[in-house]
């Protein structure tokens, strides 16, 4: 099924602040031609734009166009909980070592590999990780240095910067399609309602919605529904100061980061609607909410967390968004197979964070100065291939269907 962005999702919190672009038009009709046209205005294609600029900036700058098809940054990038978290210990242990089944084997094994990454991990067990984490009956407990952000301003500014520069900006403007070839002139022809756009190059950066442009990456990225909430105290409670990944088993976590205002961002809650495919696999509806999981984030600080108790937290908004899953679970990234000139940078399986914005570096350099994948500073794994596509495997389908054939 091919999927396309609802007309209007769900507002998120992030997005109760707009910036002034949020529906920015630069024209009544798009332009008749661009160097580069970047499909979508989340954290990848804000990350391509604003490298592309900064590599030449002052002299030879490209004539950059931007589309989007509802408002700036309303899809995946502003819809997540925020929260900047690489996985130094677990996720890529899976991929250096098939042994590594769970968190705390892969990050040992890894440790004995000599992985850089792991120096900057440390471990709590049983006896320490409930005070150390604050967490109820917390079991074990990783730290590591993370972040957290407001991404709906942080890439509106960029946007904005790029803007500044030359940049055109399109919302509400979704690309229709993508000629099958290019023109005589080597130029891509990209069809929207507010006229056609001709490209030497095109970006695909966006994430669960590509094959609805570019149909050979049909099943290859899956819309998957997640759900987001802010969580208010309304009684003086003790801070947490650390962003948080709680990890029930193999499967199941939900991540929170803390505010500046004491209010709390969860994501998750997979656990209580998982059970329920048709409610969030392949289903790019973020216009209504997963009812069931409502009542999940009520109490939910004063459950998991000691000191909360008492705090009077409530469920101030809640909203869902769409992310892109890969097949295979890992992102695609370079240039798309039989398509020169085409580019892609998606399907970061609810990763998009830590990973999209030096994944849009790479493209743009790929892009600008013409450079390898190899030396383009994406890992090895990222890029996008026809051997990927050519693939006979769905990762999310195994994962909820133990029995689902692996090809």
């Amino acid at each position: 099924m091919v999927n396309i962005p609802t007309r209007s999702g769900l507002s998120s919190w992030w997005r109760t602040e707009l910036h002034q672009l949020d529906s920015h038009i630069s024209s009544e009709s798009v332009p008749k031609e661009a160097d580069v046209v970047i499909i979508g205005s989340g954290i990848s294609g804000a990350s391509v734009a604003y490298h592309l600029l900064q590599q030449h900036k002052g002299a030879n700058q490209p004539n950059i166009t931007i589309l989007e098809a509802r408002q700036a940054c309303s899809g995946a990038t502003g819809r997540n909980g925020g929260h900047l978290k690489p996985d130094p210990y677990s996720s890529i242990g899976h991929y250096a070592a098939e042994e590594s089944k769970k968190a705390k084997a892969a990050f040992d094994h890894l440790s004995n590999l000599g992985l850089k990454s792991v120096k900057r991990v440390s471990f709590s067990d049983e006896k320490e990780a409930e005070e150390t984490s604050r967490v109820k009956g917390a079991k074990g407990c990783f730290s590591y240095e993370t972040g957290h952000i407001w991404p709906y301003k942080l890439i509106l500014h960029i946007l904005s910067r790029c803007i500044d520069q030359g940049a055109t900006l399109y919302t509400h403007t979704p690309a229709q399609s993508i000629s099958p070839e290019k023109d005589n002139a080597g130029l891509w022809t990209i069809n929207t309602p507010r006229g056609t756009v001709k490209a030497k190059q095109v970006v695909l950066a966006c994430n669960a919605y590509t094959s609805a442009i570019l149909p050979i990456y049909l099943s290859k990225f899956i819309p998957v529904r997640g759900v987001c909430c802010r969580i208010v105290p309304t009684h003086p409670v003790k801070r947490l100061t650390e962003t948080y990944t709680l990890r029930w088993n193999d499967d199941e976590a939900d991540y929170l980061i803390p505010r500046d205002d004491g209010s709390i961002v969860v994501g998750g809650g997979w656990r209580i609607y998982s059970h329920d495919t048709g409610k969030w696999y392949n289903n790019a509806n973020d216009n209504e909410m997963i009812e069931s999981v409502k009542e999940y984030f009520d109490d939910y600080m004063q459950r998991n967390f000691h000191g909360w108790e008492e705090s009077g937290a409530y469920v101030d908004k809640i909203w869902t968004g769409i992310m892109g899953y890969s097949s295979d679970s890992l992102p695609h990234v370079g240039h798309v197979p039989g398509k020169p000139g085409q580019f892609i940078s998606a399907g970061f399986t609810g990763h998009g964070m830590p990973q999209a914005w030096l994944s849009g570096k790479g493209v743009a350099a790929m892009i600008s100065d013409g450079v390898s994948f190899a030396e383009s500073g994406v890992p090895r794994i990222f890029q996008t291939t026809q051997a990927r596509l050519d693939q006979d495997r769905n990762d999310m389908l195994e994962m909820i269907h133990p029995s689902y054939p692996r090809l």
